[in-house]
């Protein structure tokens, strides 16, 4: 399962998606999340499943490896399917002992459902299209204005990146840990699921030690190259705006415009 996680993760591929600006993108992902709260109907997240489905295949990323990472969140999606089924009140469709399936519960819980697949997928299309260093560059500049208020933007955006880039580092480090206690007669799958989460205990023990080293590491490294925070700094590659940038920018506003249109205005 720790190899299911896409998140933080770039494919290397040749693609429009690929070749827009971060910046872009980043939008891109939030007007896509705002998009799946303002809808609220069939025709709405048919608009939206379509949009996702167009970016996916414009990125030439697989499908297969898009929706793999949705096995990460498949205890997350289950709860909130049978917590909005069994705790919303409505009209009862189905009562199984004292637990009631009600309509509105129903709908809710299939809603609910949709929008944070569609919410994973999203985000990872954003991640897997995007290297580390441009989603800092695109996040730092995006923010720039609240430099005004004294909000250290570089910083955050730098902190940012360092967590996405060890998403997959960590990931990798906890297969190899597991894959050595296994050699060694640990097991992590039988037993109920308080058994399997004290076998994790001494996973977690070697796994913080190696974070901790890799972080001490990291930092070194940037006080060898004196690095000083945001200040002054110029970029090797600044972000520069091209014409398809401002057509998916176009795209972005009459999606946004239908999803409004469609999701809530014809209910």
């Amino acid at each position: 399962m720790l190899r299911d996680i896409t998140l933080g993760q770039y494919y290397q591929t040749e693609s429009v998606v690929h070749r827009l600006d971060p910046r872009v993108k980043l939008m891109a992902t939030v007007i896509f999340i705002i998009s799946l709260f303002v809808v609220n109907n069939f025709w709405g997240y048919l608009l939206a499943a379509g949009f996702l489905a167009l970016v996916i295949r414009l990125s030439h990323v697989p499908f297969k490896f898009m929706v793999k990472g949705m096995k990460a969140i498949l205890l997350l999606l289950i709860l909130t399917v049978v917590f909005n089924l069994f705790l919303t009140p409505g009209e009862p469709l189905i009562t199984l002992w004292k637990l009631t399936i009600t309509k509105e519960g129903l709908i809710t819980a299939i809603k609910m459902a949709v929008r944070l697949s569609f919410l994973i997928i999203g985000s990872s299309v954003m991640t897997l299209t995007t290297t580390p260093n441009n989603l800092t560059d695109g996040m730092e500049s995006l923010l720039h204005p609240l430099k005004r208020i004294h909000v250290p933007v570089h910083e955050i955006s730098m902190m940012m990146s360092i967590a996405l880039r060890f998403i997959p580092i960590l990931l990798e480090e906890t297969d190899k840990i597991m894959k050595a206690q296994i050699a060694r007669g640990a097991d992590f799958e039988s037993g109920n699921l308080i058994k399997k989460a004290k076998s994790m205990v001494p996973l977690l023990v070697p796994l913080f030690i190696s974070a901790f080293r890799r972080a001490n590491d990291l930092a070194m490294a940037m006080e060898a190259r004196c690095y000083r925070g945001g200040d002054g700094r110029t970029k090797m590659k600044p972000l520069i705006y091209k014409k398809r940038d401002y057509t998916a920018y176009g795209i972005l506003a009459l999606y946004l415009t239908a999803a409004v249109v469609i999701g809530r205005i014809l209910l």
